[in-house]
């Protein structure tokens, strides 16, 4: 997720463009305080609304925890689960390292 001043939307106007065609959120601040969030428009975005596909990317990008994100999505965890896993995003993000320590405890 990139951050553009209200400045950087009159010289990198381009750039926000293309991060939004390439499916990227973009937040903009004025005087260093978000001021708003530029959605890329995707029929995800229609189809599930846009609390959702925020939810999802704030949960997938660890800016909100999985509880967190479902309450932003207006559902219960079930419900926000089931979405991510129908757009593809896992709702367990282990690093690897992590991931081959808990087979060995296991093991």
């Amino acid at each position: 997720m990139d951050t553009f001043t209200v400045r950087d939307l009159r010289e990198r106007t381009g750039e926000l463009i293309r991060d939004a065609e390439s499916g990227e959120l973009a937040v903009v601040t004025k005087h260093g305080k978000p001021v708003f969030v530029a959605v890329p428009f995707s029929e995800e975005v229609v189809a599930s609304g846009i609390l959702f596909v925020l939810a999802a990317r704030f949960f997938q990008e660890n800016l909100l925890s999985l509880g967190k994100a479902a309450r932003f999505a207006g559902c219960s965890i079930p419900e926000f689960v089931d979405y991510l896993d129908k757009v593809g995003i896992p709702t367990v993000q282990y690093p690897a390292e992590e991931l081959e320590q808990e087979l060995e405890a296991i093991g």
